[in-house]
């Protein structure tokens, strides 16, 4: 294989001495790899972090991996390779979600995440959408007894104020705290060498996602040629089937074949019933589905209809997916 890119990366050992390490990509007839090697590179064992020929998921696995050793304490001879202009390594915002996430109260984030619990099944909305992980963290961490000192927090915005601010301080009302307010206070009192570390951990962890979302991908292409479900992909990848729904349209968006499996799930489907479903869609549009639910069985109210809401909508989107592709080949 002919090496396209090689950096050195160092890291100072218990013993006073310095580990070295070499990091490359390599490429041979359109096939890339990323080969880690700790010690001499003759010598040394390499291992392979990433094998195969798609660049986007040689750089993601290639970004993983520097992450991963560069929170282990490896610092590379060329800098730059995980700048994220979206963050400031040393920002305030950084500093108190990091902060947060190593000192959160595991009884009062409890509290706090019951409440989240509760409220977001009253309201019908995923629990990430009344307040992230993090912002529990952050409230468990530095416990703020005021709306004021409530709007400190990071992501806790005015709209979520609004919603929630008087319940969430009911909550805090009743911890201790140990710190106070305004938090600059945490420039000082934190570690440096531990907030590194936890940086590298955040990335670490998002280009981890973004791999598992590769290999998801990978996963539902495959099933879908060898004539697999959707129940049987939700049951594999852990996946919801609005959230499997979700992946089969952005890969239909990027231009993949998916009409075996949209096949597949609507052979029990009348062909009548899938008419009225496109002409809806072509009388009221493909934007939202709720109108075309209406306009096709009469009623958005699931006690009105003979299948669950859910099912029909899942339906719905199927025929939809054919629909856009037919448009599509029209418009080409």
């Amino acid at each position: 294989m002919q090496i396209v890119f090689m950096n050195t990366f160092e890291k100072p050992s218990d013993d006073h001495q310095v580990v070295s390490a070499q990091l490359s990509i390599c490429e041979r007839q359109g096939e890339w790899a990323v080969l880690w090697v700790e010690g001499e590179a003759s010598s040394g064992n390499p291992q392979t972090w990433f094998e195969g020929i798609s660049w986007e998921e040689m750089m993601v696995s290639f970004r993983h991996g520097i992450a991963k050793v560069m929170g282990e304490g490896f610092v590379p001879i060329i800098d730059g390779m995980l700048d994220d202009r979206r963050t400031t390594p040393g920002s305030l915002g950084m500093m108190l979600q990091c902060y947060g996430e190593l000192h959160a109260s595991e009884e009062l984030f409890g509290a706090l995440r019951e409440w989240r619990r509760t409220k977001a099944a009253a309201e019908k909305r995923s629990a990430y959408l009344i307040a992230t992980n993090r912002i529990l963290w952050m409230i468990s961490a530095f416990v703020p007894k005021t709306a004021e000192e409530l709007a400190q927090i990071p992501g806790w915005g005015s709209t979520k104020h609004a919603s929630y601010g008087l319940e969430v301080l009911e909550i805090t009302a009743q911890a201790n705290r140990e710190t106070e307010f305004p938090l600059q206070w945490v420039v000082e009192k934190l570690d440096s060498a531990t907030y590194t570390q936890w940086l590298y951990k955040q990335k670490e962890t998002k280009y981890k996602a973004q791999m598992d979302r590769h290999a998801a991908k990978k996963h539902i292409l495959t099933t879908v040629q060898e004539g697999g479900s959707l129940e049987q992909l939700g049951a594999e990848l852990a996946l919801s089937r609005r959230e499997l729904m979700d992946r089969i349209e952005q890969l239909e968006l990027e231009g993949y074949n998916v009409d075996p499996l949209i096949a597949r799930e609507l052979i029990d489907v009348p062909e009548d019933e899938q008419q009225l479903v496109w002409a809806a869609l072509t009388d009221v549009g493909d934007k939202y589905l709720k109108p075309v639910l209406q306009q096709v069985y009469g009623s958005s109210d699931a006690s009105q209809l003979n299948k669950p809401v859910d099912v029909l909508y899942e339906r719905l989107r199927l025929i939809r997916l054919r629909y856009r592709r037919s448009l599509t080949s029209k418009a080409v």
